[in-house]
């Protein structure tokens, strides 16, 4: 059983990623709030927790994918928590945008413990999870991160470290998904102009994507906003209104002036209290401007 892991979390990211581990030839200690979810995993592949502490019992290494910080930290320090059972020396690689004093707090909290928290936040959506496409940030002590590395390298295509000091990973991840917004929310304006002035808008932002912004934002994203195409919901407008509040938290204490932050976030907190908050960010943000501007 020395392939043998814990993994808490089946949501829309942690269910292809628990299932390409298990392609991988490991043997999952499955742990998720809605029990039933297991069930889409190779039964023979899988042992089913009950509780968080069964899930890291015994086990050198364990994943979690949880989208919120209380949730997280309930799961590690709580009755039926991770750290009641995880061994001396194993390794909890948290893959989850939390913010960054959530991770040092469960740095410290594992250390005192006598086990490893590795920051290891990932890049993509639900489709580049299933076909091991992720960009894996990582941060966290070097010893627990030469362990981690061969278990994330089953689940991306690249994996940065951005060293030792374990919430580095969580800042990059942060910054990052404010850059996404951010672009979304330019592209949803662009096209919404040129929509405006009678031109199609998916051919110009097939013209942009294929010239003078050339990357998988623009291109993968341009075409989901050019589009209006909403669905399959990859990550919830609630989820990037909280990864937007956790931008505004990091830049308040750093004294980092970051307008445009501000700008993304309003828009995310208008489309929540419009009630879209479990619909795709990319409607959260496009489908605002386009209520903006009449169309």
């Amino acid at each position: 059983m020395e392939k043998k892991i814990g993994f808490i979390g089946l949501g829309n990211m942690g269910m292809p990623m628990a299932k390409n581990l298990i392609e991988a030839g490991y043997h999952l200690q499955v742990y998720n709030r809605t029990t039933s979810k297991a069930e889409e995993l190779n039964a023979s592949s899988i042992t089913i927790c009950k509780t968080p502490a069964q899930a890291a019992d015994g086990v050198k290494i364990l994943i979690t994918m949880l989208s919120e910080d209380e949730v997280l930290k309930e799961t590690v320090s709580g009755e039926n928590g991770i750290l009641t059972t995880f061994t001396a020396g194993a390794v909890h690689i948290s893959t989850s945008t939390i913010a960054p004093d959530t991770s040092e707090e469960l740095y410290k909290l594992h250390k005192n413990s006598g086990s490893t928290y590795v920051a290891s936040p990932v890049f993509g959506r639900p489709d580049a999870a299933a076909a091991r496409k992720l960009f894996i940030c990582i941060s966290g002590d070097l010893e627990a991160k030469e362990i981690a590395k061969p278990v994330l390298e089953c689940l991306g295509q690249r994996i940065i470290d951005f060293g030792e000091k374990v919430s580095g990973a969580n800042v990059v991840k942060v910054a990052g998904n404010f850059m996404i917004t951010a672009s979304m929310e330019m592209m949803a304006e662009a096209y919404t102009l040129a929509e405006k002035n009678g031109l199609d808008r998916a051919q110009v932002a097939d013209f942009f994507g294929t010239t003078l912004f050339s990357a998988p934002i623009f291109q993968n994203y341009g075409r989901l906003i050019a589009n209006k195409q909403f669905q399959p919901v990859g990550f919830k407008t609630k989820l990037g209104f909280k990864d937007a509040r956790l931008t505004l938290k990091i830049a308040q204490a750093s004294l980092t002036p970051m307008p445009t932050a501000m700008l993304v976030h309003n828009r995310l907190q208008s489309a929540v209290a419009k009630g879209w908050g479990e619909s795709d960010w990319v409607e959260g943000v496009s489908r605002g401007v386009s209520e903006d501007a009449g169309v």
